[in-house]
């Protein structure tokens, strides 16, 4: 009885979730011109706008978001370090577009091969790096699918790691788009490059720019990659941070640079005016609770569900209120669900967060008991 009111519990708190203090907008509350948008925030993963959202599209270089994910995977997994050297083969330097002109067994570190992907989309780049890490463009992308699909993206297919060509087969959508996107500034070795306003390589020989222009004017902009092509029109997965809170936009299909800068701007202005992370953490530490017939006399507790909330500006402090028993009955499992803490703001709700059970406590035998009733007994 005991798991089943702690399975169900568990069930309240998830089916509770989120209130709608942060309701996410209509399409018609702003001003999008993309056919194709989305907001999200990057701790919570909440959505605050979407438009065809879920429509899939050409992404043109906006591929690249998963290309650099694999690539920083792999860096800070120990497989590849930033001073490898690269050395591009004929098939990589045959490769326009947006690139560095590599030229066939031209050498370069990890470091700068990403740098130039990063800041100027470098598709020459791109494919040396996907031949050095999975010995073929075709294996690397491979992987890029694998991955695609353990982020769960079911509106991702690629066919190559540059976004170069559209063959029909090769597409994303706004929201899956956010997802990797949100996965990859999870590493904040990307920063390092994707906020490169201008550099060099070569020796300082072959100056690069970044394509994404808010990186030089838009308040802490932090990323994240641009996108063109006739067929897929401007894209852009825009990244952004102030005080702590960081958002993705994600545009797809713009008729113009300015067009597809403007919405990313309005998404990412309306988040930063609007909304603010709340911390679902009191100061007070997690009391341990007692256990009746448990090998211990009592159980730590450990918080479950998300560590902040996503919610409107209000000036408020949140208030936190405990739920818990006064006492448990052994056995207890790690990860039970033993209790809750109530968030509200402004007397709204916030969010519900589990308390679990941080160790086992097994329940004591027969001849527990009986040593139990023993020290009892010489304690008097």
């Amino acid at each position: 009885m005991k798991r089943f009111i702690c399975f169900a519990l568990a069930l309240l708190l998830l089916m509770g979730g989120m209130s709608a203090y942060a309701a996410p907008l209509k399409d018609d509350d702003i001003a999008i011109s993309a056919p194709s948008a989305l907001l999200m925030e990057k701790c919570t993963g909440e959505v605050l706008y979407e438009k065809n959202a879920h429509e899939r599209r050409f992404p043109a270089s906006v591929t690249k978001v998963m290309t650099m994910l694999l690539i920083v995977e792999d860096i800070e997994s120990g497989k590849i370090g930033l001073e490898d050297t690269v050395t591009a083969s004929a098939r990589a330097a045959s490769f326009g577009g947006s690139c560095v002109y590599l030229e066939e067994g031209e050498q370069m570190s990890v470091g700068e091969m990403l740098k130039c992907i990063a800041v100027v989309s470098a598709n020459d780049c791109a494919v040396a790096m996907a031949e050095h890490l999975s010995g073929s463009e075709q294996l690397f992308v491979d992987r890029m699918n694998a991955r695609a699909e353990q982020l769960g993206l079911k509106d991702t297919h690629f066919t190559g790691c540059t976004g170069l060509f559209d063959d029909g087969e090769h597409y994303t959508s706004a929201y899956d788009i956010a997802v990797m996107s949100r996965e990859l500034i999870g590493h904040e070795l990307i920063k390092d490059y994707t906020t490169i306003w201008m550099d060099s390589i070569r020796g300082g020989e072959f100056e690069l720019s970044n394509t994404n222009k808010l990186v030089y004017w838009y308040e802490g902009c932090t990323g994240l990659k641009t996108g063109y092509t006739s067929s897929a029109m401007y894209c852009l997965s825009a990244t952004a941070e102030r005080e702590g809170v960081e958002y993705i936009a994600v545009v797809m299909h713009g008729e113009s640079i300015d067009s597809r800068n403007n919405d990313a701007m309005t998404l990412l202005n309306y988040a930063f005016a609007n909304y603010s992370l709340c911390s679902l953490r009191p100061e007070e530490e997690l009391p341990r609770l007692p256990v009746e017939l448990g090998s211990e006399g009592s159980v730590g507790l450990e918080y479950g569900g998300s560590e902040f909330a996503l919610v409107r500006k209000s000036g408020v402090q949140p208030e936190y209120a405990w739920e818990l028993p006064e006492s448990l009955k052994a056995p207890i499992y790690k990860g039970d669900v033993l209790g809750r803490i109530n968030v509200t703001i402004g007397g709204e709700r916030a969010a519900e967060i589990p308390l679990v059970a941080a160790d086992d406590v097994p329940r004591i035998g027969f001849f527990g008991i009986l040593g139990m009733l023993a020290k009892s007994l010489f304690a008097i």
